[in-house]
């Protein structure tokens, strides 16, 4: 969480990053990344990205990077 917006964290295997709707296209596709589907709906601006796709430190961080970019461009809640 960061100002009061998710951000990114762990649901099962699958890694959750917020990136905005304009970046969506754009990562599903990537390989190991589907839309994020919690509640049955797809969720905007939300993905999964399977184990595959943050393997490494140098692939979760730039998910984070992504992630934390686009939240900082929230208003605080």
């Amino acid at each position: 969480m960061i100002h009061g917006h998710m951000c990114c964290g762990i649901l099962g295997e699958d890694l959750v990053v917020r990136i905005g709707p304009s970046e969506l296209e754009k990562a599903l596709a990537q390989p190991c990344v589907r839309r994020m589907d919690f509640t049955g709906r797809p969720m905007k601006g939300f993905v999964y990205v399977g184990p595959e796709g943050f393997r490494s430190k140098a692939s979760l961080a730039k998910w984070i990077e992504k992630a934390v970019s686009f939240v900082k461009t929230l208003p605080a809640k």
